[in-house]
């Protein structure tokens, strides 16, 4: 009966701040339940593997791309070249570096876990077939998961769906939570949340620098999503929308 006391009284109360607190730390420790698990694998059945260019990203200065950053919702219908794919994608979160045998990122991550990985669906990009793809940072490389084109689908995203289906290139943030909360818990989420942040500035600085546009989407219909990328929602979920284009003059 207590128990049920318990859980209704847990249930009565937001979300947002039971969250918050129960993924807190004390000086007595983590306050949220402690499960351990074991670090788990990612996973992927690519149908093949596209090996993109060596990056050459953009000489400008940081006070021109920070003072530049806009949210810009409007593209031309021209395509992005594989060269500027690339150093978009090595900027966002590429390799860039490595350090106690670890290959570091360019994107800060808790523990260097990396639990975010970025997802593309591929509409007018130079030398590569349309479709949904992986980023794989280590390889330089995307993973080809479905091919053809995803216009109808991503029209029905978000009520920006049009928006984001006239971009020639769509970039989804997805986070793989259990490859964090094995070793922070609950908390993990925090920090997972934290690594798309950053992700995401490093598209917009990125952007600035190739002259494209972007804006960051967050309000989209998740569980749609999620199926159309094949996520359960729960451990693995679309976090952030980028819809990639050049922009107009």
């Amino acid at each position: 009966m207590l128990l049920q006391l318990a859980l209704l009284l847990t249930l009565s109360q937001p979300i947002g701040p039971q969250f918050h607190r129960l993924t807190s730390y004390s000086p007595k420790g983590y306050l949220g339940p402690v499960i351990w698990k074991r670090r788990p694998k990612v996973k992927f059945k690519f149908l093949k593997k596209i090996k993109l260019p060596r990056p050459e990203i953009p000489e400008i200065t940081l006070k021109e791309a920070l003072w530049s950053r806009r949210s810009r919702r409007r593209f031309y219908r021209a395509p992005i070249s594989l060269k500027v794919l690339s150093g978009l994608l090595n900027a966002a979160d590429g390799v860039s570096g490595e350090k106690w045998g670890i290959n570091l990122r360019t994107a800060p991550s808790a523990g260097a876990l990396y639990p975010i990985f970025i997802y593309l669906f591929a509409g007018r990009i130079e030398g590569l077939d349309q479709g949904l793809y992986v980023f794989l940072p280590e390889e330089n490389s995307l993973g080809l998961l479905k091919p053809g084109s995803f216009r109808k689908q991503i029209l029905r995203f978000s009520p920006q769906g049009d928006i984001m289906a006239k971009a020639p290139l769509l970039l989804v943030l997805v986070s793989f939570f259990p490859r964090v909360t094995w070793k922070y818990l609950d908390r993990g989420y925090r920090y997972a949340y934290m690594e798309a942040g950053a992700i995401s500035q490093n598209i917009y600085l990125a952007c600035e620098a190739y002259g494209l546009s972007t804006v960051e989407i967050a309000a989209f219909y998740d569980t749609y999503v999620n199926s159309i990328l094949e996520l359960d929602g729960e451990n693995s979920a679309a976090l952030i929308l980028h819809p990639v284009g050049p922009r107009p003059e």
